[in-house]
């Protein structure tokens, strides 16, 4: 993706659809981790996914005649990425589902862009810090304490669970600069890299789940729940909604797509609330809101002054000169 293919400006009409499904596909992800973490073990459930969604992305880069990367030092880039991308934070909300609520880890996930600024300014060097993005740091971070509660004491199975889906958002908090300083550049697809990272989360993950958790059930031993919402978590959460972030960048631009951040934690407690009968403290969405109110503020989309028009005068010019007469 390159800015020559990115609109200045595109018709709302032409983008929302894919944005508000995108959101929503997102936010519902946490459904289906809690319920998929009723009877899989947090690792086996991550497997189940990332092999489900790799396999989708292959089936992608076929029918798009999209190739996988070969260079060996993207690959082992993508290791990396792979690992604290997909398969640690992964299984980290599973952990952290099996003791939170799933609105609420859709609520930490919100957290990650408070976690990436930081790490890109001071240890990969891709950002800058300002005041702006200082400010939005503190709010975002007044926030999370906010929404912990820290004024009730620290302890217990359900503070370690948003432990937990906290250390997911730190995560993708090391992967994502770390992919723009060192995959980014690279001259393949979005669609490529992200099929090979999925590939390599399924390895680590399959050489680690049978010392962790044993060898996974068979989907046979599940019941239709927990294998259709492996089934959507990976085709549609992990494999699909990449593809359609990927037109969702083309057509609205890099800037709007990723505002989806601000729609992921509403979708996820209005689906908790809906469909397991899941409830907040007060303190969680009034911190979730300080949240989203720093990570709009580090991000520019409010605080940030707008250009004042630039007048140019209008000098009278000299009339012309009149040809000579002869």
């Amino acid at each position: 993706m390159t800015t020559d293919t990115t609109p200045d400006k595109a018709p709302v009409r032409a983008w929302l659809p894919g944005f508000l499904a995108l959101a929503a596909i997102w936010g519902s992800s946490f459904l289906f981790i809690k319920i998929g973490v009723a009877e899989l073990h947090p690792v086996q459930l991550t497997l189940y996914r990332v092999g489900t969604g790799a396999l989708t992305l292959l089936v992608v880069l076929a029918m798009l005649r999209d190739r996988l990367p070969r260079e060996p030092r993207v690959w082992a880039h993508l290791t990396v990425v792979a690992a604290f991308g997909v398969a640690v934070p992964f299984t980290l909300f599973g952990y952290g589902e099996q003791r939170v609520e799933s609105m609420l880890a859709g609520i930490w996930n919100a957290t990650t862009p408070l976690i990436v600024l930081p790490l890109a300014v001071l240890v990969f060097r891709t950002e800058r810090l300002n005041a702006r993005r200082a400010i939005g740091l503190g709010l975002g971070f007044l926030g999370v304490l906010v929404v912990l509660g820290v004024w009730e004491g620290v302890g217990g199975a359900h503070f370690v669970g948003q432990l937990m889906c906290f250390g997911a958002a730190a995560c993708y908090g090391i992967a994502i600069p770390y992919q723009k300083r060192f995959v980014a550049g690279s001259a393949h697809s979005g669609l490529s890299l992200s099929a090979a990272q999925l590939l390599l989360a399924a390895g680590q993950l399959a050489i680690v789940t049978p010392f962790v958790a044993g060898a996974p059930p068979l989907p046979t031993e599940l019941s239709a729940k927990v294998v259709a919402s492996v089934l959507t978590l990976g085709a549609l959460g992990t494999g699909l909604a990449f593809v359609i972030n990927m037109r969702n960048i083309r057509v609205a631009g890099a800037s709007t797509a990723s505002t989806v951040t601000y729609l992921i934690p509403i979708f996820a407690v209005l689906i908790g609330a809906v469909v397991l009968d899941e409830r907040l403290n007060w303190h969680q969405p009034v911190g979730a809101l300080i949240v989203l109110l720093g990570v709009a503020v580090a991000q520019g989309v409010v605080g940030r002054r707008r250009p004042r028009p630039v007048v140019v005068a209008r000098v009278p010019t000299a009339p012309a000169a009149e040809p000579a007469r002869r």
